[in-house]
């Protein structure tokens, strides 16, 4: 009985680098390589642009006030300087009067 298990257990020694190759398939050669893509294969995106169309009292979301650029220099674009507590901010091609702490859109202005 003892040659039995001294024979399984050097078989498992001898069988457990093997074994830990055939798993190991992060660190193959490769692993850096992306995809495997045939070529001449066309893959059309579509695109979907979402334009916005700006209301006055409408009250902008924090995730859409974050994206819109702040418009430090008005005098540059020709408009009048913002009352406190709003600001200017560009979103497509339209100024926005916005209020800084609850985001509704006071005046909307058209660039040219």
């Amino acid at each position: 009985m003892r040659k039995f298990f001294a024979i399984l257990l050097s078989a498992t020694v001898l069988a457990a680098p093997l074994a830990a190759q055939a798993q190991d398939w992060r660190h193959g050669p490769d692993r850096h390589r992306g995809p495997v893509v045939e070529k001449n294969v066309v893959v059309k995106k579509k695109v979907v642009v979402k334009k916005t169309r700006w209301v006055k009292g409408h009250r902008m979301t924090p995730a859409e006030r974050r994206h819109m650029a702040e418009i430090r220099d008005y005098r540059r674009y020709r408009l009048s300087a913002p009352p406190r507590g709003y600001r200017w901010v560009k979103a497509d091609n339209d100024f926005l009067l916005v209020g800084i702490a609850t985001g509704v859109i006071s005046s909307i202005i058209a660039a040219r």
